[in-house]
């Protein structure tokens, strides 16, 4: 069993950066992959970006990819999402997520393949 609780949402203005953080409970959260998803109101949740257990392997969304980093701590529980460059279209309820270990993108990027979620923090980009 795993819980997430993400935090470091807010409002920012387009252009500036965000970093989220996702800590997760328990002892196993280096065994797991996480990811990060996004949901704008009326839109399906959607794929943003995406890390293996080691760290080593990092995926990303292309609409994100070049703004948005991840990264993990695993002495810490925690995951990571910087954003930079944001726009007016990353407005979202951003979710983090931890699932088994994948062995291809295919996984990493279908939410239906995640286990845990967390409750989400709200990121919102102005004008």
């Amino acid at each position: 069993q795993v819980q997430l609780v993400e935090s470091g949402g807010g409002l920012v203005q387009a252009g500036g950066s965000l970093r989220l953080s996702c800590a997760a409970s328990g002892r196993t959260f280096s065994s797991y992959s996480m990811g990060w998803f996004r949901q704008a109101p009326g839109k399906e949740r959607e794929f943003v970006a995406a890390i293996s257990w080691s760290g080593v392997m990092t995926y990303y969304a292309d609409s994100v990819k070049d703004r948005f980093t991840i990264s993990r701590d695993n002495a810490k529980n925690t995951v990571y999402l910087q954003m930079n460059s944001l726009k007016l279209e990353d407005t979202a309820v951003y979710y983090c997520a931890a699932g088994r270990i994948f062995l291809s993108r295919t996984y990493y990027v279908n939410k239906d393949e995640y286990n845990y979620w967390g409750q989400g923090t709200q990121v919102t980009v102005s004008s």
